[in-house]
C-alpha cells in the first residue's frame, strides 16, 4: 500500500527519524496487518520516498507498506489517520500496482514565504536567478563542503503578484515589517545532490543579493512525475489508480459508459 502524509504547523519540525517512531505506533495502534522483515530483530517493511527536510512543512510526502492481508485502502487510510497526532496526517491511500514508486517522485513544487521582504524586490531578484545559465552555491553535506549548481534543478521559479502575496500571508508579527511578504513558488528536479529550497535562496543571494530578514516558511506543496512540457508535478498515484481501474470491469464498464461516442 503506498500512502501520502502530510507535515502542518508545529509538526513541521518532527524529524524524519521521530516520524518513523509515531507511524510505526500508529500502525501498532490501528492493528495494520504488516508484514515484517526475517532476521533476529523484526521490523516491519516500510519504505520511505524522500523525505522534507526537519522544519519543512509538507503536503505531499510517501511511504510503501507492506501488508500479509489485503485492506481496503481508504479504511486504512482513515485508521491510521485517527492513530496519528494531529499534523501528521494521512491524507491519500493506494495500492500498489506498479514498480519503481520512488523513481516517479523525480520534481516537488514548493512555497516559500518571505516575511519582511517586498514583493517587488522578490520578483527582481527571480528575475536575476533565471537570468543566469548556473548559479553555484555550497554546502556542507554528510560528505563533506560541496558546491553543485541550483540553477540547472530549476524548472520554474515565479514571485506571486504583491496583492496575492498579501492575501496569502500569514500571522505577519515574525519580521520586522509585517506589511511586507514575498511569496515564491519552486519547482525543481531531484538531482544528486539533492537541490533544496535553501539552495535556491542561497542562490538568490548571491545573484541578487535577496537575504529575508527572517528564516523563510517552506511548504511542499506537490511531489510527483515531471510534466516536462508544461513544467508541472503530476500525481504520483495516477498510474496505481489506472491500473485499478483497468482491473476492474465494472469501473471499466461504467467509463465506457460514460464515454462519449461509445454505444453499448
Amino acid at each position: 500500500m503506498r500512502l501520502r502524509y502530510t507535515k502542518r504547523g508545529r509538526l513541521r519540525f518532527t524529524s524524519h527519524r521521530d516520524f518513523q517512531r509515531a507511524f510505526e505506533r500508529a500502525l501498532r495502534r490501528a492493528e495494520v496487518p504488516m508484514a515484517y522483515s526475517a532476521g533476529f530483530t523484526p521490523h516491519p517493511k516500510v519504505s520511505y520516498a524522500n523525505a522534507a527536510p526537519t522544519g519543512t512543512a509538507s503536503e505531499a510526502e510517501y511511504l510503501e507498506i507492506a501488508l500479509v492481508e489485503r485492506r481496503d485502502p481508504e479504511e486504512l487510510r482513515a485508521s491510521l489517520d485517527a492513530s496519528l497526532p494531529p499534523g501528521l496526517d494521512v491524507v491519500d491511500a493506494v495500492e500498489a500496482r506498479t514498480t519503481d514508486f520512488a523513481e516517479l517522485l523525480n520534481a516537488s513544487h514548493w512555497e516559500l514565504r518571505l516575511d519582511g521582504v517586498d514583493p517587488a524586490e522578490a520578483d527582481r531578484a527571480v528575475g536575476a536567478f533565471l537570468a543566469q545559465e548556473a548559479v553555484e552555491v555550497r554546502r556542507q553535506t554528510k560528505k563533506g563542503l560541496r558546491a553543485f549548481d541550483t540553477r540547472g534543478a530549476v524548472v520554474s521559479l515565479t514571485a506571486l503578484e504583491p496583492q496575492e502575496a498579501r492575501q496569502r500571508q500569514i500571522g505577519g508579527s515574525d519580521g520586522p515589517d509585517p506589511t511586507l511578504c514575498a511569496i515564491l513558488r519552486l519547482v525543481v528536479r531531484h538531482h544528486t545532490p539533492a537541490v533544496r529550497p535553501d539552495d535556491v535562496l542561497s542562490g538568490l543571494r548571491a545573484t541578487a543579493d535577496l537575504a529575508p530578514p527572517v528564516p523563510a516558511a517552506v511548504t511542499r506543496l506537490a511531489q510527483g512525475p515531471l510534466d516536462e512540457e508544461t513544467g508541472t508535478v503530476n500525481d504520483p498515484f495516477a498510474p496505481d489508480r489506472d491500473a485499478v481501474l483497468a482491473a476492474s470491469p465494472t469501473a471499466a464498464g461504467q467509463q465506457a459508459a460514460a464515454a462519449p461516442g461509445i454505444t453499448g
